[in-house]
Protein backbone atom coordinates (compact mmCIF):
# COMPACT_ATOMS: atom_id res chain seq x y z
CA UNK A 1 0.00 0.00 0.00
CA UNK A 2 2.82 2.47 0.86
CA UNK A 3 4.83 1.51 -2.49
CA UNK A 4 1.16 2.45 -4.10
CA UNK A 5 0.86 5.76 -2.33
CA UNK A 6 4.39 6.25 -3.20
CA UNK A 7 3.98 6.13 -7.32
CA UNK A 8 0.98 8.35 -6.86
CA UNK A 9 2.95 10.66 -4.93
CA UNK A 10 5.46 11.12 -8.19
CA UNK A 11 2.66 10.83 -10.68
CA UNK A 12 1.27 13.62 -9.12
CA UNK A 13 4.45 16.00 -9.14
CA UNK A 14 5.31 15.08 -12.50
CA UNK A 15 1.29 16.32 -13.79
CA UNK A 16 2.21 19.29 -11.25
CA UNK A 17 5.34 20.07 -13.42
CA UNK A 18 3.33 19.66 -16.56
CA UNK A 19 0.48 21.74 -15.62
CA UNK A 20 3.15 24.57 -14.21
CA UNK A 21 5.33 24.42 -18.16
CA UNK A 22 1.64 24.56 -19.52
CA UNK A 23 0.55 27.61 -17.51
CA UNK A 24 3.73 29.28 -18.31
CA UNK A 25 3.59 28.61 -22.18
CA UNK A 26 -0.19 29.62 -22.64
CA UNK A 27 0.50 32.69 -20.32
CA UNK A 28 3.61 33.84 -22.74
CA UNK A 29 1.21 32.99 -25.48
CA UNK A 30 -1.08 35.93 -24.16
CA UNK A 31 0.84 38.27 -23.52
CA UNK A 32 1.07 40.98 -26.02
CA UNK A 33 4.72 41.64 -28.20
CA UNK A 34 6.74 44.69 -27.17
CA UNK A 35 7.34 46.16 -30.13
CA UNK A 36 8.62 50.16 -31.35
CA UNK A 37 7.37 52.50 -32.73
CA UNK A 38 8.42 53.64 -36.28
CA UNK A 39 8.78 57.25 -36.01
CA UNK A 40 7.82 59.58 -38.67
CA UNK A 41 8.52 63.56 -38.97
CA UNK A 42 4.54 63.97 -38.16
CA UNK A 43 5.20 62.47 -34.25
CA UNK A 44 7.96 64.87 -33.54
CA UNK A 45 7.99 67.83 -32.53
CA UNK A 46 6.96 70.50 -35.02
CA UNK A 47 9.79 72.49 -34.01
CA UNK A 48 12.33 69.88 -34.69
CA UNK A 49 10.68 69.17 -37.98
CA UNK A 50 11.87 71.04 -41.20
CA UNK A 51 8.75 72.24 -42.63
CA UNK A 52 8.92 70.48 -45.71
CA UNK A 53 9.00 67.39 -43.59
CA UNK A 54 6.15 68.17 -41.16
CA UNK A 55 3.24 66.23 -43.21
CA UNK A 56 5.30 63.08 -43.57
CA UNK A 57 3.66 59.86 -41.91
CA UNK A 58 5.15 57.06 -43.28
CA UNK A 59 8.79 55.80 -44.97
CA UNK A 60 11.17 58.22 -43.19
CA UNK A 61 14.61 57.30 -43.36
CA UNK A 62 18.23 58.10 -42.51
CA UNK A 63 19.41 59.83 -45.77
CA UNK A 64 23.01 58.46 -47.25
CA UNK A 65 25.93 60.27 -45.84
CA UNK A 66 29.80 60.24 -47.14
CA UNK A 67 32.03 61.32 -43.43
CA UNK A 68 35.43 60.73 -42.70
CA UNK A 69 35.91 58.68 -39.18
CA UNK A 70 38.93 58.98 -36.69
CA UNK A 71 40.90 57.21 -38.87
CA UNK A 72 40.35 59.03 -42.31
CA UNK A 73 38.42 56.36 -43.16
CA UNK A 74 35.29 57.05 -45.48
CA UNK A 75 32.79 56.32 -43.99
CA UNK A 76 28.93 55.99 -45.65
CA UNK A 77 25.31 55.14 -45.23
CA UNK A 78 26.67 50.99 -46.47
CA UNK A 79 28.98 50.35 -43.35
CA UNK A 80 25.78 50.79 -41.64
CA UNK A 81 24.03 48.86 -43.78
CA UNK A 82 21.61 45.83 -41.67
CA UNK A 83 23.08 47.01 -38.75
CA UNK A 84 21.39 49.02 -35.84
CA UNK A 85 23.03 52.20 -34.44
CA UNK A 86 22.59 54.71 -31.81
CA UNK A 87 22.88 58.48 -33.49
CA UNK A 88 24.12 61.67 -31.72
CA UNK A 89 25.75 64.96 -32.24
CA UNK A 90 28.83 66.27 -30.44
CA UNK A 91 32.27 68.48 -30.44
CA UNK A 92 35.48 67.49 -28.97
CA UNK A 93 35.95 70.58 -27.80
CA UNK A 94 32.39 71.16 -26.17
CA UNK A 95 32.43 71.65 -21.96
CA UNK A 96 28.97 71.17 -21.34
CA UNK A 97 26.99 68.35 -22.32
CA UNK A 98 28.84 66.64 -24.44
CA UNK A 99 31.10 64.61 -21.77
CA UNK A 100 28.58 63.67 -20.49
CA UNK A 101 27.14 62.29 -23.39
CA UNK A 102 30.23 60.89 -24.12
CA UNK A 103 30.39 58.98 -21.09
CA UNK A 104 26.90 57.74 -21.77
CA UNK A 105 28.55 56.63 -25.64
CA UNK A 106 30.94 55.10 -23.58
CA UNK A 107 28.64 52.91 -21.47
CA UNK A 108 26.91 51.72 -24.38
CA UNK A 109 29.97 50.58 -25.81
CA UNK A 110 30.48 48.76 -23.09
CA UNK A 111 27.20 46.43 -23.43
CA UNK A 112 27.51 46.14 -26.92
CA UNK A 113 30.58 45.73 -27.04
CA UNK A 114 30.27 41.68 -28.17
CA UNK A 115 27.04 42.18 -29.84
CA UNK A 116 27.69 42.45 -34.60
CA UNK A 117 24.03 43.63 -34.68
CA UNK A 118 24.41 47.37 -33.18
CA UNK A 119 27.04 49.94 -33.84
CA UNK A 120 27.60 53.67 -33.09
CA UNK A 121 28.11 56.75 -34.81
CA UNK A 122 29.00 60.23 -33.43
CA UNK A 123 29.07 63.39 -35.56
CA UNK A 124 31.00 66.38 -35.09
CA UNK A 125 28.69 69.45 -35.38
CA UNK A 126 32.28 71.73 -35.36
CA UNK A 127 34.32 69.56 -38.36
CA UNK A 128 36.10 72.58 -39.03
CA UNK A 129 37.76 72.18 -35.76
CA UNK A 130 37.48 68.26 -35.29
CA UNK A 131 40.05 67.33 -37.91
CA UNK A 132 40.49 63.99 -38.16
CA UNK A 133 44.02 63.81 -35.99
CA UNK A 134 41.67 65.59 -33.67
CA UNK A 135 39.36 62.95 -33.54
CA UNK A 136 41.34 60.04 -32.70
CA UNK A 137 43.06 62.10 -29.96
CA UNK A 138 39.52 62.17 -28.53
CA UNK A 139 38.90 58.86 -29.72
CA UNK A 140 42.20 57.41 -27.90
CA UNK A 141 41.29 59.66 -24.80
CA UNK A 142 37.80 58.02 -24.73
CA UNK A 143 38.44 54.33 -25.21
CA UNK A 144 36.74 54.30 -28.29
CA UNK A 145 36.87 50.96 -29.80
CA UNK A 146 37.28 51.32 -34.02
CA UNK A 147 35.43 48.07 -34.98
CA UNK A 148 32.20 49.61 -32.96
CA UNK A 149 31.94 53.13 -33.19
CA UNK A 150 32.95 55.52 -35.32
CA UNK A 151 33.29 59.80 -34.85
CA UNK A 152 32.82 61.14 -37.99
CA UNK A 153 33.50 64.65 -39.59
CA UNK A 154 33.32 65.79 -42.87
CA UNK A 155 30.93 68.85 -44.63
CA UNK A 156 29.22 70.98 -42.24
CA UNK A 157 26.13 71.13 -44.26
CA UNK A 158 25.50 67.67 -44.89
CA UNK A 159 26.13 66.59 -40.97
CA UNK A 160 23.47 69.98 -40.03
CA UNK A 161 21.08 68.80 -42.26
CA UNK A 162 21.02 64.98 -41.76
CA UNK A 163 20.47 66.46 -37.68
CA UNK A 164 17.78 68.44 -38.83
CA UNK A 165 16.00 66.19 -41.67
CA UNK A 166 16.66 63.23 -40.86
CA UNK A 167 17.71 62.41 -37.80
CA UNK A 168 15.17 65.16 -36.52
CA UNK A 169 17.06 65.99 -33.64
CA UNK A 170 17.31 69.81 -33.98
CA UNK A 171 15.62 73.22 -34.25
CA UNK A 172 17.90 75.20 -36.26
CA UNK A 173 19.42 74.09 -39.75
CA UNK A 174 22.49 75.62 -39.31
CA UNK A 175 24.22 77.67 -42.85
CA UNK A 176 27.46 76.14 -42.63
CA UNK A 177 28.84 79.79 -41.42
CA UNK A 178 31.54 79.67 -39.33
CA UNK A 179 29.88 81.17 -36.10
CA UNK A 180 27.16 78.62 -36.31
CA UNK A 181 26.31 75.58 -34.42
CA UNK A 182 23.72 73.13 -33.81
CA UNK A 183 23.35 71.20 -30.18
CA UNK A 184 21.64 68.47 -29.15
CA UNK A 185 21.86 65.95 -26.21
CA UNK A 186 19.41 63.48 -28.41
CA UNK A 187 20.85 60.48 -29.14
CA UNK A 188 18.48 58.41 -31.73
CA UNK A 189 18.13 54.73 -32.36
CA UNK A 190 17.64 53.41 -35.61
CA UNK A 191 17.03 49.83 -36.73
CA UNK A 192 17.80 47.77 -39.92
CA UNK A 193 16.09 49.70 -42.37
CA UNK A 194 17.31 53.30 -41.28
CA UNK A 195 14.13 53.83 -39.40
CA UNK A 196 13.74 55.75 -36.57
CA UNK A 197 12.89 53.72 -33.61
CA UNK A 198 13.51 55.87 -30.15
CA UNK A 199 15.51 59.53 -29.34
CA UNK A 200 16.80 59.47 -25.62
CA UNK A 201 18.10 62.27 -23.36
CA UNK A 202 22.24 61.71 -24.41
CA UNK A 203 22.71 63.37 -20.63
CA UNK A 204 20.88 60.98 -18.29
CA UNK A 205 21.82 57.61 -17.07
CA UNK A 206 18.28 56.16 -16.92
CA UNK A 207 17.66 56.92 -20.41
CA UNK A 208 20.99 54.54 -21.29
CA UNK A 209 18.96 51.99 -19.59
CA UNK A 210 15.53 52.74 -21.22
CA UNK A 211 17.56 52.77 -24.90
CA UNK A 212 19.42 49.28 -23.84
CA UNK A 213 15.70 47.92 -23.35
CA UNK A 214 13.98 48.93 -26.20
CA UNK A 215 17.50 48.06 -27.97
CA UNK A 216 16.18 44.41 -26.69
CA UNK A 217 13.29 44.78 -27.52
CA UNK A 218 13.85 45.67 -31.36
CA UNK A 219 16.55 42.98 -31.21
CA UNK A 220 14.05 40.60 -30.48
CA UNK A 221 10.75 42.02 -32.85
CA UNK A 222 10.29 40.17 -35.75
CA UNK A 223 11.13 42.05 -38.74
CA UNK A 224 8.38 44.12 -40.22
Amino acid sequence: MRAFFAKFKIFGLVMLGISAVIIVLFYNALQPKKTLPVYQPADFNPELVAPELSHVKKYHTISDFTLINQNGDTITEQDYKDKIYIADFFFTTCLTICPIMTGNMEYLQEQILDDPEVLLLSHSVTPEIDSVPRLKEYALEKGVVDSKWNLVTGDKKQIYELARKSYLAVKTDGDGGPFDMIHTENFILVDQKKRIRGTYDGTKKEEMDRLLEDLRILKNSISE
